[in-house]
């Protein structure tokens, strides 16, 4: 009896212990094998996950020496998944510390068969991340430290160009005292000059104030001569102009006849608008001046007669269209 009791504590506790671990003794599980370089402390018992979901447990890590020490995976999955040959497992790792495998199954073209191998890959931890986040900030803090560098190097320029500037300006004050100077006996210098110009030009308008009395008797000379002149010709204009409009009075030329009647007026416009037509049909039907011997009234009635049902058709359809 104390046999018995201690057998079935031992198959108790051996069943207790495997479903603490992970294995579900009333479900069917697949094996399948992934090769890492390094498993970074997963442990046997760690989870196996799909979209978040436990569907297995690794159930065996093994070294594998002939290998590069390569480290051998073994994870039991749910019979019921199915992985293809494009599957990864993925090894990551919880916030604390904790390493579980991830599968990627993907399109599952090609079925894997149970202890089949599957593609390895390991997930970047978070110091690998920082390491990427923080090299472009350092490579860009050390192109702004060299810019800055550049920045007070070219203020110590600017300040010593200012320093040379200011010392310039403070020979200035002299410079324009005495150029002020220079200034005011140059400007009197030429206010003498020209007090003695304006002299000089007063005496000059003086004598010649009697010349341009002169040349203004010449000028009223000029222009009454050639008013004269122009009224003389004026009048012989107007005495030509009389005599024609005389002679177109009296009627017996062409030129008052094209004005009293409206005979030639008429025969003209109808002649133009006969030429007018006569283009016209020549642009519109060619054929009918272009054959050898032309076409005969009756073709050429035939065919005005056609083209105008045919407007008058296409005038209907148009109308018809806008209602």
């Amino acid at each position: 009896m104390v046999g018995i009791f201690a057998t079935v504590t031992i198959v108790l506790l051996y069943f207790g212990f495997n479903f603490l671990k992970g294995t579900d003794f009333f479900s069917s599980s697949t094996k399948y094998y992934v090769i890492y370089d390094n498993v970074d402390d997963l442990a046997v018992s760690n989870p196996v996950m799909v979209s978040g979901f436990s569907v297995g447990r690794v159930s065996k890590i093994k070294i594998m020496q002939n290998k590069l020490h390569s480290v051998l995976v073994e994870i039991d999955i749910d019979s019921d998944i199915k992985l293809g040959d494009s599957t990864k497992a993925i090894l990551d790792s919880k916030l604390l510390g904790g390493k579980y495998v991830i599968l990627s199954i993907g399109p599952v073209t090609t079925p894997l068969e149970p202890k089949d191998t599957l593609l390895s890959e390991v997930a970047k931890g978070m110091f690998d991340v920082l390491t990427e986040t923080a090299e472009p900030v350092a490579s860009n803090l050390q192109t702004t430290l060299r810019k800055f560098n550049a920045a007070i190097e070219g203020l110590t320029k600017n300040s010593q160009r200012l320093d040379s500037i200011f010392a310039g300006l403070q020979k200035t004050p002299g410079l324009l005292n005495m150029t002020l100077s220079n200034a005011n006996g140059k400007i009197n210098s030429l206010s003498d000059g020209f007090n003695n110009v304006t002299a000089n030009l007063n005496a000059t308008l003086a004598d010649l104030r009697p010349t341009l009395k002169n040349f203004a008797v010449l000028s009223d000379s000029l222009k009454q001569m050639q008013l004269n002149k122009t009224i003389a010709k004026t009048q012989q204009s107007l005495t030509n102009l009389n005599e024609i409009l005389l002679k177109l009075k009296k009627g017996d030329n062409t030129a008052s006849k094209l004005m009293t009647e409206d005979s030639l007026y008429m025969n003209l416009n109808r002649l133009l608008i006969r030429m007018d037509s006569l283009v016209s049909h020549l642009n519109n039907y060619p054929k009918h001046f272009t054959s050898p011997l032309g076409k005969s009234r009756r073709k050429v009635i035939r065919d005005l007669k056609r083209d105008e049902e045919k407007r008058k058709a296409a005038e209907a359809q148009k109308a018809a269209s806008k209602k």
